[in-house]
This record gives C-alpha cells, structure tokens and sequence, in this order.
C-alpha cells in the first residue's frame, strides 16, 4: 500500500505502486504512474504524463511532467519518463515532450541536483549527474555517465557524449565528444577524463587508442574530417574509438574547439 500524507491531493486514477510514500501538500494528477518504493516529498507537483520507475527519490518543491515551455506545442498527448533509482533534488523543473518526439527521458540511476530544469524533447541516459542549476533546453542529448558541472547552460539539440565530464559554470553551444573533458570560456577540449574513465574500468589499452585518437581530432593540424580518416585508416578500432568517429560524423552543431 501506498503511504500518503493526508494533506496531500492525489487524483484518484494515478496510479501508485506499493511502497510508495508521498509527503505532505504533494500533487499528483490523474495520468501518473509511480513505481514501487518511490519516495516523493512535500509541496511536490506530479502532472499528467509522468511515468516514474521503481524506487525514485523526488525532494521538496520538484514539478515534474508540466507543458513543455515551446510556442509550438499545442497540447498534443506527452510524457516524461524517469528510469529507477534516479534521484531528482529540491525544485528541479522537468517537462514533457512535444509532438516532435512525444517524450522527454531520464534514465536509471541519475542524479539531478537542486533547481535543475529539463526541457522538452531531452534525453537523459543512464547515470548521468547534473549539478546544481543546470539549464537545459530542448531536443538536448546526455549519454551515460556524463557529469555536467553547476550553472551550466545547454544549447538546445547539443549532444554531450558518454563519460565526458564538463566543468562548472561554462556555456554549452556545441556537441562535447564522449570520454573528454569540456572546459573553459568559450568551451574547449580539456584532455581525456581519465579519472572517470578509470573508475569505471577502462583498461590502459583502451584509455592509450582513445588519447591518440583525440591527439589527431584536436592536437593536429588536420581538420576534423580528415583526422576522422587518419584515425580510420591507422588505428584499430574498437567499440570506445568506432563510438568517438560516429559521435563526431553525426554532429550536426559541431564539437567544441
């Protein structure tokens, strides 16, 4: 059974899975689901649309699945939908879809710090970190296991690539590449994460091909078509490298510099 403070308002049609405990003044709308063993805490407002998984943790003041903030959208039948164990902090703000993708997705295990805002139409993959205030807009892609520094603004359709972590505070208008990373003002190519990359037990082997392939990409004087090429042409490619070639032929707003 579902634990629920009465001062609470909860649409009789939501759906609530066992184990599931909601605070006080918390809204929940009609088209809600809630997974099992989520948590949800106090002046919490949960629109229709949401899809909540397994053992979630929602903090104070977070409004989750309201209309996306786009001209365009004309009330048209989306969702948000939140992967197990992921955390959202206090008053992040997370809309819905528009027609152009019907959805926004947070995956499993991340983590959204306090005053995050997603926008229409990201997506978030799994165990991803977002800190404090950081300000997505729409159409945004996260790969997993990307950490993404406090105050950061997100270009709308940016795409930031698997374990690249970027720094605190530095705007985001271009693609960051995955395994890197992004720092300074404007934002630049800041070396091979290496330390997130040995946590998660990337080899040397694999850590080595990525470093020349990225020495090619940013530390050579060819640009970035042909040193794609070169890397092709001269270096075995396994799945982190094939990932880093696919990644950059498919950016359509450019890398960082």
């Amino acid at each position: 059974m579902a634990e629920i403070h009465p001062t609470a308002l909860i649409n009789p049609k939501a759906e609530l899975y066992d184990d599931v405990k909601i605070g006080p003044f918390t809204i929940v709308e009609a088209d809600v689901v809630v997974g099992k063993g989520t948590v949800i805490g106090s002046n919490v407002v949960i629109a229709d649309g949401a899809r909540i998984g397994n053992d979630c943790k929602i903090f104070n003041g977070a409004v989750i699945a309201t209309d996306p903030q786009d001209l365009k959208y004309k009330n048209e039948k989306t969702y948000i939908e939140i992967g197990d164990n992921t955390i959202v902090r206090e008053y992040c703000t997370l809309n819905r879809g528009t027609a152009d993708h019907l959805k926004t997705e947070i995956g499993k295990n991340c983590l959204l710090m306090a005053y995050v805002h997603v926008a229409h139409d990201c997506v978030i993959q799994d165990r991803v970190i977002l800190a404090n205030a950081v300000n997505m807009a729409g159409h945004i892609l996260i790969e997993e296991y990307v950490g993404v520094g406090g105050m950061d603004p997100i270009h709308q359709f940016v795409r930031i690539g698997k374990h690249a972590f970027v720094g605190g505070g530095y705007r985001v208008d271009k693609d960051i590449p995955p395994y890197i990373l992004a720092v300074g003002e404007p934002l630049t190519f800041g070396g091979l994460n290496s330390v997130g990359l040995r946590r998660r037990g990337f080899t040397p082997e694999v850590m080595s091909d990525l470093k020349k392939a990225y020495k090619l990409i940013y530390r050579s004087k060819l640009n970035t078509s042909q040193a794609l090429t070169r890397i092709e042409e001269e270096m075995e490619m396994g799945p982190e490298v094939q990932h880093v070639v696919n990644f950059i032929r498919g950016s359509e707003r450019g890398i960082i510099r």
